[in-house]
């Protein structure tokens, strides 16, 4: 079977995450997690158009996959998750790139997560 030819392949974009919960979470886990909030909240026709797939999840941070006219509907359904096996979680999404290469390098790289500083703290 021939493959379809670049300009009519459908197009993607990269979603790089953080995952931030009270416990760490087994990739499983985060993909039957998403899959159900993108159902739970779009329907399951508009999160199949969605196209979402998990590529990378590791160490608290990873990629997920989906179609190029579905990004706000996906950063929604990712939003919209609130528990990872019962524990508190959230991801937050970094940004959003065309390539994988590109959301790594420019997401990924050098990645500090999010630490509140305690500033004006009287004791």
């Amino acid at each position: 079977m021939k493959r379809l030819m670049p300009s009519l392949r459908a197009k993607k974009r990269y979603l790089p995450f953080e995952l931030i919960s009270e416990e760490p979470a087994s990739r499983s886990d985060l993909v039957r997690e998403i899959m159900a909030s993108a159902a739970s909240l779009l329907g399951d026709v508009t999160a199949s158009e969605c196209d979402i797939k998990v590529l990378g999840f590791e160490e608290g941070k990873g990629i997920i996959h989906c179609s190029h006219i579905k990004v706000k509907e996906t950063r929604a359904a990712m939003a919209a998750l609130t528990r990872i096996n019962g524990k508190r979680a959230t991801l937050h999404v970094l940004g959003s790139s065309g390539t994988v290469k590109r959301a790594t390098e420019k997401f990924l790289a050098n990645y500090e997560p999010f630490e509140p500083k305690a500033e004006n703290v009287q004791e």
